[in-house]
């Protein structure tokens, strides 16, 4: 009988392995009420539950605090005037006004790259990621001997998921970028099979820090590898122009053999994701074959013209506003827990109370709850076994009392 973390031809099984791993803590975690809020009214972030209790949230990815702009407000409901839901069909059968706006607004955040809309980051990942494998992007080349996918170990569960399909392109494997030999030895042993080496990693991770993607690509460039950044927890946060964490650590351009995906639906404040490559003739392969938008459907009416305003305001630069509180707000939560979360001091928008056991982190969740702060709580195979993880995700909209609300409850403030 074939194990559960094996595939029948002997290959590792990551669902099965996921699904072995994972220990209860997060059933304990609904059944308690600490995580799982159903939430029936806000503003700002203060929520209003169904018990009729209000809070803090320090849930939502919303870094900016773009979803409740008046003008992407306005902007979805006029198109539920005027069309409805959507559209059932390909962007390549029918499509509004919209998507072509979209795209070519984020053409400029992207200093003229050419932008692709996706439904998600994970159908971007899904569309473009074979075809880049298979060589059929032309600003891509790949050797005749094919390609080696090497996957971040901390890189998001959308990359992780589909590592079965990568792998009847070439070969795929996880490396640990916390060894600094790692990365390096995976690419020379790679190309040493006379394959191409193609790096998939976060440009912001959801539970930890800032990845050095200018590091990465270096050590790629002499072998003509390539380099995937899954940019979502970075879109809108850095740049003028909200180009993002990933776009600006790599000299605010598009280098040659870097893919960026983004995403829609965090700090840009509307949905969906998107990839951004050099040219015309990367976007008509795109289009073509990208599976998700040949065969599915765009992104729903309403919120695509959303996503339009909110790029306007990335346009004109309305957005760096937003960033400035940001990041105030993530510093003044830095001194009020005096320093002692994960992320503390980098531009992050995510910080993390990690304890040693789960208890810890249980009775941390409690007391968060206990005073009205909604938290995204973590465990083992998230973080490292028997420990636990309190995400909170700080955004341009927290006040000066919610920061210290949560600081306070966690026992922190100095």
């Amino acid at each position: 009988m074939t194990s559960l973390m094996e595939t029948p031809v002997g290959q590792p099984n990551w669902v099965a392995s996921r699904v072995s791993k994972t220990s209860d803590s997060l059933d304990r975690a609904f059944a308690e009420g600490l995580t799982g809020h159903v939430i029936t009214a806000r503003t700002g972030k203060r929520v209003q539950l169904t018990d009729g209790s209000d809070a803090v949230e320090f849930v939502s990815c919303s870094y900016l605090g773009l979803e409740t702009h008046p003008e992407l407000i306005a902007a979805a409901t006029e198109a539920l005037r005027v069309f409805g839901l959507h559209f059932s069909t390909s962007r390549n059968r029918g499509r509004p006004p919209y998507l072509g706006e979209l795209e070519d607004l984020l053409s400029v955040v992207y200093g003229g790259a050419q932008v692709a809309a996706f439904t998600s980051v994970s159908n971007v990942h899904l569309g473009l990621l074979p075809l880049l494998g298979a060589g059929a992007l032309p600003s891509y080349p790949v050797a005749d001997a094919g390609v080696e996918f090497l996957v971040e170990k901390t890189a998001h569960a959308s990359i992780q998921v589909i590592r079965g399909v990568l792998e009847q392109i070439g070969p795929t494997r996880r490396f640990d970028m916390t060894d600094p030999a790692a990365l390096p030895a995976a690419v020379r042993e790679a190309a040493a099979t006379g394959r191409t080496p193609i790096v998939l990693v976060d440009g912001v991770g959801s539970m930890g820090g800032l990845i050095d993607v200018a590091s990465m690509l270096a050590t790629l460039e002499p072998f003509g590898g390539h380099l995937y950044v899954d940019d979502a927890h970075g879109t809108s946060i850095e740049g003028p122009l909200g180009a993002g964490y990933a776009f600006e650590a790599l000299g605010g351009t598009l280098p040659p053999h870097v893919v960026l995906a983004g995403s829609l639906s965090k700090a840009f404040g509307g949905a969906g994701g998107f990839a951004v490559v050099p040219s015309d003739e990367d976007m008509r392969v795109l289009r073509k074959f990208a599976n998700p938008l040949v065969f599915g459907h765009s992104i729903m009416l309403p919120m695509l013209a959303a996503n339009v305003a909110a790029a306007r305001l990335h346009v004109d630069g309305r957005v760096a506003e937003l960033q400035t509180q940001l990041w105030r707000n993530a510093a003044e939560f830095d001194r009020l827990t005096a320093g002692s979360l994960v992320n503390s001091g980098l531009r992050s928008p995510v910080r993390g109370a990690l304890f040693d056991t789960e208890e810890e982190a249980f009775a941390a969740a409690r007391r968060l709850k206990a005073a009205g702060v909604l938290i995204l709580p973590a465990f083992y195979p998230t973080v490292a076994r028997g420990t636990g993880l309190m995400r909170f995700a700080v955004s341009a909209l927290h006040q000066q009392s919610d920061l210290e609300t949560a600081a306070r409850a966690l026992g922190l403030t100095p």
